[in-house]
């Protein structure tokens, strides 16, 4: 599971997840990749799932970049707790995501084997996604 070592703020307020992302719109590292098309909140444990789906179907061929980190952390009070006496405890890590991020970006495997992995990598995500390919320079 993914997960900071450390953080300046145990704890965070839950923010909006609103516009496009632009910083990582495009693939740099792979051929293939799983760009997001929605925004939510992606937990460490849906990543670390669509992880092992790709490793699995790659059979430790290729390479695997995972362009998210979950590091907004999320707090749930007990059952049957009244109001008041402060925020809950911290239960997990969740990456906010835009529509247009690249999520997972692959290489050094044929591209009809990567694309058939990032489809089942994608239906472990609670977000609609689409593949997409680097364009050849000519």
């Amino acid at each position: 599971m993914l997960f900071p070592k450390r953080v300046k703020y145990r704890k965070m307020q839950k923010g909006r997840t609103k516009g496009i992302d632009r910083s990582a719109c495009e693939l740099h590292f792979g051929t293939v990749g799983l760009k997001a098309l929605e925004s939510r909140w992606i937990k460490s444990s849906q990543i670390e799932a669509a992880r092992r789906v790709l490793l699995r179907e790659f059979k430790n061929k290729g390479k695997i970049w995972i362009r998210i980190f979950p590091q907004k952390p999320i707090t749930f009070k007990g059952n049957e707790v009244g109001m008041g006496g402060g925020k809950g405890s911290v239960v997990g890590y969740v990456y906010p995501i835009k529509p247009a991020r690249i999520i997972f970006e692959v290489d050094g495997v044929p591209k009809d084997l990567a694309k058939e992995a990032l489809k089942k990598a994608s239906s472990k995500l609670p977000i609609k996604t689409k593949i997409v390919e680097k364009e050849e320079i000519k």
